[in-house]
């Protein structure tokens, strides 16, 4: 089958930040695209209404928050620096524990060796560039991130369809319901950067690039094992078909390195191989079930009045099973469709903290991707009028999120 060569439009004066529709050889089905697919251009010069849009609309979310905070005399810093912040800036100033501390009945108390080190250890090197304290450090990391993340989302989305789904799927990544999280000290964008770039070196087939960013990714969180096992089945699949000689290889064996170490570094810290799942299931309480315990708080949900982060996050994962199915049948992104299963079935099976479930599924953002082709079609004032309401949703649920919630988001 022939490959589709497609030449990238010149630069224009236009002005608008979502580009319009592209000619329509680029539409094509994807089935109808040879592998690979045709390059187009991701550079930063094509990515900066992604960047732009990706930047204008999170700062949508925290103009609001701000407006909201004041009214009730609420500090921003405050508020984005707060929960697991806190945590990751004791591990940037403090280092990790050297054992799980004791509650004063003798029962395990939560311990920083559940968070992995390198979204601390990037805190620890910004605040000593930075002005302002190691908070400020953390959420300017995780700003940094974000564009990042939504330039490498661009670049997925340039790649498998067009440079308007780019733009969009980094545009829809910033109004998700949890999108207030990505303006937090969080590790949510720090990983989905990684993950996007090193997916999308997996699409180019730049095997070393994939393993390596996989590899970070692995010490950031532990949703890096899924990005370990895409990695590796897409690498595996290309050894199997005799591609690019011993670099699947080499990206297969780097994938799982930084998850894997980080488990092996917390087994040694305690003296005892489990470690780090001792730390899970003992200290933090958290552990995996057959989706038993998220199967009961959804039936919960239809049998008795429920509280609104419980509501949405059950509404995330029902429209995160719907958009997997829409998402899987595109062959050539079926890289990006195992990613994204085993971040569901990580949530699905995850026995605890229900209230985080859709924050956990923000890094799953190829199942955006058919929305993001979808609007890709559609007249701007479609597009915008969808970008408008999703803003709203977004928006005012941050709001309630920071304000009014009592837990972590």
């Amino acid at each position: 089958m022939s490959v589709v060569r497609l030449r990238e439009r010149p630069v224009t004066a236009d002005l608008t930040w979502i580009p319009a529709p592209r000619a329509a050889a680029e539409d094509v089905p994807s089935a109808s695209v040879s592998y690979p697919a045709p390059r187009r251009r991701v550079g930063l010069r094509a990515a900066w209404p992604a960047l732009a849009g990706y930047a204008l609309l999170r700062a949508a979310g925290l103009l609001t928050l701000w407006y909201f905070a004041a009214a009730k005399h609420r500090g921003m810093g405050f508020l984005l620096g707060r929960y697991d912040a806190n945590w990751y800036v004791g591990i940037a100033t403090r280092g990790y524990d050297t054992a799980i501390p004791l509650n004063p009945d003798g029962s395990l108390a939560t311990t920083n060796l559940a968070f992995f080190p390198l979204y601390p250890g990037l805190i620890a090197l910004a605040d000593r560039i930075l002005p302002g304290d190691a908070h400020l450090a953390g959420i300017a990391v995780a700003w940094l991130a974000g564009l990042a993340a939504a330039w490498g989302l661009f670049a997925i989305g340039t790649h498998l369809r067009s440079r308007r789904a780019g733009v969009l799927l980094a545009a829809l990544w910033a109004v998700l319901p949890h999108g207030l999280v990505e303006s937090m000290g969080y590790t949510e964008t720090l990983f989905t950067a990684l993950a996007a770039w090193s997916l999308f070196a997996v699409l180019r087939r730049h095997w070393l690039t994939a393993g390596l960013l996989c590899a970070l990714a692995g010490l950031t969180r532990p949703t890096g094992a899924a990005l370990a096992a895409a990695v590796g089945i897409a690498a595996l699949a290309a050894i199997l078909r005799r591609h690019d000689r011993w670099r699947p290889w080499a990206a297969g064996l780097m994938a799982p390195l930084g998850f894997a170490g980080y488990i092996i570094w917390v087994g040694h810290r305690l003296g005892r191989a489990d470690g780090y799942f001792h730390v899970q299931k003992d200290a933090w309480k958290m552990s995996y079930d057959n989706g038993s315990y998220t199967l009961s708080m959804a039936r919960d949900l239809l049998a008795k009045p429920s509280q609104l982060a419980y509501v949405m996050c059950t509404l995330v994962l029902l429209a995160a099973i719907a958009l997997f199915f829409a998402l899987s049948a595109n062959r050539q992104a079926w890289p990006l469709a195992v990613y994204a299963l085993v971040i569901i079935a990580m949530v699905v099976f995850g026995d605890g903290y229900y209230h985080a479930k859709g924050r956990l599924l923000m890094p799953a953002f190829p199942l955006l991707l058919p929305i993001a082709t979808a609007l890709g079609a559609a007249h701007r004032r479609t597009v915008i009028a969808a970008l408008l309401f999703l803003t709203a949703i977004s928006t005012t649920y941050g709001v309630y999120l920071a304000l009014y919630w009592t837990h972590s988001p």
